[in-house]
């Protein structure tokens, strides 16, 4: 079972195209990192709640927290789309902050906005939770060509349409871990090839990467 999933996973990235460095991947992180420090460095700027969502920001978040020179709370959240997609699907929260929210200046990290959905319904429920204010910040911001029901508030860099893996997104759980960002050919996306032996459970091709 192991040695399919290495195979499968080099075989994803074997056609893939770097379009992203490593040193450029930093820079965007920096960029941030920046915005976020000229925002909340005046004396009654607020304490935030920073909350990474879980899983894809997961390196974004490691990357970007030490670059932050405020006081800060942090927390995770947790969410997943599921159902059908062009209609936005159906959210469900895994994890909710475990802080109170009410009152309190939300910042919240993810890897790429991708369609929007999911960050618009989790804005939406911090706001109804009674966050006094709620900033967005990715690390991409993916250029679908259309609008999207929100829209960022901090952007590291603008990505093509393309699916693309590395620094936290992946590819059907594969290549999170990649330091750039590669973008992958949709002929090499294949799910019928998982309909295997070793299948992996509960996988779902959406614009970005798998959820």
């Amino acid at each position: 079972m192991q040695d399919f999933h290495v195979t499968r996973a080099q075989a994803l990235l074997q056609n893939a195209q770097e379009i992203v460095t490593p040193a450029q991947v930093q820079a965007a992180v920096g960029q941030v990192a920046a915005v976020l420090n000229e925002r909340f460095k005046t004396p009654g700027a607020g304490f935030p709640l920073v909350l990474g969502v879980m899983g894809g920001a997961v390196v974004f978040t490691g990357t970007l927290l030490p670059q932050l020179d405020f006081p800060l709370e942090f927390d995770y959240i947790h969410v997943s789309r599921y159902g059908d997609d062009d209609r936005g699907g159906q959210v469900v929260w895994k994890v909710i902050p475990r802080q109170n929210v009410a009152g309190r200046t939300i910042v919240v990290l993810d890897d790429i906005l991708d369609e929007g959905e999911t960050l618009a319904h989790v804005k939406q429920r911090l706001l109804d939770m009674g966050a006094a204010e709620v900033i967005i910040a990715v690390f991409a911001d993916k250029d679908i060509g259309r609008s999207k029901p929100i829209a960022a508030d901090i952007i590291g860099l603008t990505l093509p349409n393309a699916f693309v893996v590395g620094f936290g997104m992946d590819v059907y759980g594969y290549w999170r871990n990649l330091p750039g960002l590669w973008s992958i050919r949709q002929e090499d996306l294949k799910p019928a090839e998982l309909e295997t032996e070793y299948p992996i459970p509960d996988v779902k091709v959406s614009g970005n990467g798998v959820n």
